[in-house]
C-alpha cells in the first residue's frame, strides 16, 4: 500500500466526516452515538478492506485494474455529484483550482516511491 493512497483516503474522507458529523449532531444525536457511528464506520471499512486485499492477493493484473478503475470512477462519480458543487458554492472559483492541485500533490506523493 503506497503513502500516496493512505493520504489519499485521509484526506479525502476527512472533510465528509466532518459535514456528515455536523448534520448528526444538528439533527440531535449525542457526541457518544456519533462517535460510537464512526467506530462502528472504521471497523466496517476495515474488515471490508482486509477482505478485499485476500481476496484480491491472487488476482490477476487484469482483474485488480479493473477493480482499481471501477473504485476511480465511483471517486469521480461522487466528485462530480457532490462535492464539486458544494465546493463551488461555498468556496468560489477557488475550488477547481484547488481541486487541480490537490490531484497534482497526489501524483507528486505517488511519484516519490
Amino acid at each position: 500500500m503506497s503513502a500516496a493512497f493512505l493520504v489519499a483516503v485521509f484526506l479525502a474522507n476527512l472533510p465528509e466526516a466532518i459535514a456528515a458529523t455536523t448534520a448528526l449532531s444538528r439533527a440531535g444525536r449525542n457526541g457518544t452515538r456519533i462517535v460510537r457511528f464512526w467506530v462502528l464506520v472504521a471497523l466496517g471499512f476495515g474488515a471490508t478492506s482486509l477482505a478485499g486485499y485476500v481476496v484480491l492477493d491472487t488476482a490477476s493484473p487484469r482483474s485488480v485494474a479493473f477493480v482499481l478503475a471501477f473504485a476511480g470512477g465511483a471517486v469521480l462519480t461522487m466528485l462530480a455529484n457532490t462535492m464539486m458543487p458544494e465546493a463551488l458554492h461555498y468556496g468560489g472559483r477557488l475550488a477547481g483550482f484547488m481541486t487541480t492541485l490537490g490531484f497534482a500533490l497526489a501524483f507528486a506523493i505517488s511519484s516519490l516511491q
